[in-house]
C-alpha cells in the first residue's frame, strides 16, 4: 500500500469509531513513548492534545508551538504507532485550510480538531459563519487529496458564556 492508501485506511477506522450513541474515548498523547503506552494498553486510536504537547517540550497552550514544530512531533507520534492519530490544532496557527491537511497528512495524522479561539488574534471568537468557512475549507482540502480526514470543529462559545 501507498503511504496516502495507509493514511485513507486509518482514516476511516477513525471515522468508524465515531458511532452515535456511542463515544469514543481517545487517550492524549504527547510523545512517541506516551502513544506507545496507550495503544499498549489497547486503544485503537489517539489523539494529540495541544497543551500536552506545548507543555512537553517547554512551550505554552494556545498556539505557543509553530505548526511546523507541531508536525515535528505528531511525525515521531505517528511513526511509532500503528493507530489513527488526530490532533488538536487548536485555531489552526493562522495556516491556510489547504497547509493544515497537507501537513497533518504528511506527519501521518489522520483526524483533527479546531476551535473558534483565535489565539494570534487575542483569542477573539470566529463567527459561526467564519468557522463553518474554515471547517468546509479543511473538508474540501482533505477530499482533494484523497484522505477523508476526521474533522471535529469545536466551540468555546459555552465555555466562555459568549452571548446568549
Amino acid at each position: 500500500m501507498t503511504d496516502r492508501q495507509v493514511l485513507a485506511s486509518r482514516a476511516a477506522a477513525l471515522l468508524e469509531l465515531h458511532q452515535p450513541g456511542n463515544p469514543v474515548v481517545l487517550p492524549t498523547v504527547w510523545d512517541a513513548w506516551s502513544a506507545k503506552l496507550a495503544v499498549d494498553a489497547g486503544f485503537s486510536a489517539l489523539t494529540v492534545g495541544s497543551h500536552p504537547l506545548a507543555d512537553s517540550v517547554g512551550k505554552a497552550d494556545g498556539e505557543g508551538m509553530t505548526f511546523d514544530d507541531v508536525c515535528t512531533r505528531v511525525a515521531q507520534i505517528t511513526a511509532a504507532v500503528d493507530v489513527p492519530v488526530s490532533v488538536d490544532i487548536e485555531s489552526g496557527y493562522g495556516q491556510e485550510a489547504g497547509r493544515l491537511i497537507d501537513g497533518l497528512l504528511d506527519a501521518g495524522a489522520v483526524g483533527l480538531n479546531i476551535e473558534d479561539t483565535v489565539h494570534g488574534e487575542g483569542g477573539r471568537l470566529r463567527a459561526s459563519a467564519e468557522h463553518a468557512e474554515l471547517v468546509g475549507a479543511l473538508r474540501t482540502a482533505a477530499d482533494a487529496a484523497g484522505v477523508h480526514v476526521v474533522v471535529n470543529a469545536r466551540t468555546d462559545l459555552f465555555l466562555r458564556q459568549d452571548g446568549d
